[in-house]
């Protein structure tokens, strides 16, 4: 039986250069064997979490969808821009919305405790979204996600891709399926 892993940059651009990254370190996971599910997170719209709307409202039918889906796959990679030395508002919207109690009741944290991420960042500049990177892994762990250790932070992202999506610095290109592979063998025991 294969792992099933999700993958989704935390950008809804539509030229984003994490999405690029993210294609290619899944294109990399299903190398590695893993049964990947692409996701866009257009696919999956979500008000700005606020206390009192969850109150009125209760949680958006696509928090329950992708809930379902992170219950369904043993693994996580994750591409996150930087804005500003932080990590997206996108991906911290969609775990705060995904840690919520579910529709049905069931604890939101359920299907992310013990998930073993992968995450990297591109960026046009010259540091990658590296600053980004450590505040990701303390957000993920918080919600009681395993980072893994390898971690990649493409900097000039605009020119970093060959035309067939692998990058264009093959020692990147490599430590970008390390992180793939340390995904894999973590999601590994754990559907074990």
């Amino acid at each position: 039986m294969s792992v099933r892993l999700l993958a989704f940059a935390a950008s809804t651009r539509k030229s984003s250069v994490n999405r690029r990254l993210i294609t290619r370190l899944a294109h990399l996971a299903g190398e590695s064997g893993a049964e990947i599910t692409l996701l866009d997170l257009n696919d999956f719209p979500m008000p700005l979490y606020d206390g009192d709307s969850e109150e009125v409202s209760g949680r958006p039918a696509s928090a329950d969808h992708l809930q379902a889906l992170f219950a369904s796959h043993q693994g996580l990679l994750l591409a996150t821009p930087e804005y500003n030395g932080f990590f997206s508002p996108l991906l911290k919207n969609t775990f705060d919305w995904l840690s919520r109690p579910a529709t049905d009741g069931q604890s939101g944290m359920d299907a992310l405790r013990g998930m073993p991420v992968g995450i990297v960042s591109a960026s046009p500049g010259a540091m990658g979204g590296m600053r980004a990177l450590p505040f990701v892994r303390l957000y993920l762990n918080n919600l009681g996600m395993l980072v893994t250790p390898q971690q990649i932070a493409v900097s000039r992202a605009g020119s970093a891709f060959r035309e067939d999506g692998s990058l264009d610095d093959e020692g990147q290109d490599h430590a970008l399926a390390s992180v793939a592979r340390q995904v894999i063998e973590l999601a590994s025991l754990r559907s074990s």
